[in-house]
């Protein structure tokens, strides 16, 4: 057996949380090495980057989620009882849920409804607003849509507490602000508790073929419903991460501040030009750090040996940087996918692998309609300015950000021949 590296520090906590995106990436580089061991919040964590490491992290015979994550993330991200938590029969039992949901026809219908929301708010952005704050504002928009995707009834005056409720569940879950994220958590859970109780006693009609209704009414593998709680932590992982695509959005909005040339390409360019351009901003600007899991049994991979029980962390950040996988990985090219996307295990922004039958993001495909329409909108649809600001990352936020959070001014919509007609339909 050819010995694990070791990270030097007794426990590498502190420094995985000032670096984040980074942290495992610049200590295989340093060690020559795809993997290393390290002692993460006192318990000994293997860290791997690269896609040969992702392959193997995505094989469910030897991997589980089950328990991996550290209670407080899981908790406040995830929910308990949820999909992510899950592994074997039950797992592609619930996840099959999830795939139909997020169907190309239903996901199309979730695009539109987005697309629905930046017109209406260029209007308000336009009338009332000299100053917006992108990552707050489109925050806002999307909670609005999901909600009218998902058949979850959304009064006016609860849009911004929806939308900081659902935001507190990815922006503040591994911060400072925990306990504010776990407080956000019941009260969204008890929202959407009380809802599902609703639909099943039939004092609220969810749409037919929405999210509440096929959540309400799924079966788990011995037949009976979710209890409504987990019903409730399922809706939420819907409109959680979909609401998170607001990161991806505004690192869309930086990219074509940034990179004048490749504004100019999407303008004159059509529906692939967009995809590339999409794509290149999922591979280059930071989303989620890593991914963690526990090996299932012990086994040898590479001349190494795993422990049975090993908790391990998958480098994403440093996957998708990794210069065996990509040509100037730290230079913004969306032409590099001209030829289309690389093999599941070397673009990983949310996960890698397969969707249906393993444990890469069902979401995925909605991350990239919703990109494709907004980029679509801040590109050729929306005239506006970019005052002075620190449109530095910061990279020691989860999820990382431009400092300030992109602020645009002076918002008009474009006149566009397409303007009214437009509808996004999945590739």
């Amino acid at each position: 057996m050819r010995p694990i590296p070791h990270d030097t520090a007794f426990d590498s906590t502190l420094a995985w949380l000032a670096d984040p995106y980074c942290f495992i990436s610049k200590r295989c580089q340093r060690l020559g090495s795809d993997l290393f061991q390290a002692r993460i919040l006192l318990r000994r964590t293997l860290c791997m980057s690269g896609p040969r490491a992702a392959e193997l992290f995505y094989d469910s015979r030897r991997f589980a989620r089950h328990g991996a994550a550290p209670e407080p993330v899981r908790a406040v991200l995830f929910g308990k009882g949820g999909v992510q938590d899950l592994d074997g029969a039950d797992h592609l039992h619930r996840k099959g849920m999830f795939v139909s949901l997020l169907a190309p026809q239903f996901v199309a219908l979730l695009a539109n409804e987005v697309a629905e929301g930046w017109r209406r708010s260029a209007v308000d952005w336009q009338q009332g607003q000299r100053r917006v704050v992108l990552y707050d504002a489109v925050q806002r928009l999307l909670t609005q849509a999901a909600c009218r995707w998902a058949g979850v009834p959304l009064p006016p005056d609860q849009v911004g507490l929806r939308s900081r409720q659902l935001s507190a569940l990815f922006d503040e879950a591994g911060s400072l602000h925990h306990l504010h994220a776990r407080a956000a958590r019941r009260h969204a859970e008890e929202w959407l508790t009380a809802l599902v109780d609703d639909v099943r006693g039939g004092r609220f009609a969810a749409p037919a073929e929405s999210a509440l209704a096929v959540i309400a009414a799924h079966r788990a593998l011995d037949g009976s419903l979710l209890a409504p709680r987990v019903a409730a932590v399922e809706l939420l992982n819907l409109l959680r991460p979909t609401v998170a695509v607001a990161a991806f959005i505004v690192f869309a909005a930086h990219a074509l501040h940034e990179h004048p040339q490749c504004l100019a390409t999407v303008q004159r360019g059509g529906a692939r030009e967009i995809e590339r351009f999409v794509q290149e901003v999922r591979r280059f600007y930071p989303f989620f750090p890593a991914l963690v899991a526990r090996s299932r049994e012990e086994f040898e991979w590479q001349g190494y040996s795993f422990r049975q029980g090993q908790r391990v962390l998958l480098d994403l950040y440093g996957t998708n940087h990794d210069s065996r996988c990509w040509e100037a990985p730290h230079e913004f090219r969306p032409e590099r996918f001209v030829d289309g996307a690389p093999g599941p295990f070397a673009l990983v922004p949310q996960g890698g692998g397969d969707a249906v039958h393993g444990h890469r993001c069902p979401g995925e495909g909605v991350a990239l309609a919703l990109m494709a329409v907004s980029v679509d909108f801040l590109a050729r649809r929306l005239g506006y300015a970019v005052p002075p600001q620190d449109l530095r990352i910061d990279f020691a936020r989860l999820p990382a950000l431009p400092r300030s959070r992109f602020v645009i001014r002076d918002v008009t919509p474009r006149p566009h021949s397409a303007w009214a007609s437009f509808a996004f339909t999945p590739s």
